[in-house]
């Protein structure tokens, strides 16, 4: 794998995808959540849903881990791109970390402190 590779990999997922949710996901299946289907030891088809990959910005590459930033539509799970960036690259691929830095208008800049928001409400 080389970092070309990896680029390469990253721009064939950018734009909007087919995506298949994981297993152990909170999509509604039958009235049922797949995470619930997972663990009693069923099987379930999890069709693939529209996403969509703004920017698949690799910021740090030091290979075998690679550092990225994505932005995206609602509803993408980034433990899957992770998958899909190793089956991309005929590779195993897994997420060790995960930030979000932004949920629709909030972003983590903005947050603040447990003890911050105690200390604004004047306990």
């Amino acid at each position: 794998i080389t970092g070309n590779m990896v680029l390469e990999a990253a721009a064939s997922l950018t734009g909007k995808l087919m995506q298949v949710p994981p297993v152990y996901s909170a999509v509604m299946i039958g009235g049922r959540r797949a995470y619930d289907i997972a663990r009693s030891g069923e099987t379930a088809e999890i069709k693939p849903r529209e996403i969509e990959i703004k920017v698949f910005e690799i910021s740090r590459l030091a290979l075998p881990e690679i550092d990225f930033r994505i932005v995206c539509s609602k509803g993408t799970y980034i433990r899957s791109i992770a998958r899909d960036i190793g089956i991309s690259l005929k590779s195993g691929g897994h997420l060790t970390a995960l930030c979000r830095t932004r949920i629709g208008k909030y972003r983590l800049a903005d947050a603040v402190t447990p003890q911050a928001f105690s200390d604004s409400l004047n306990c």
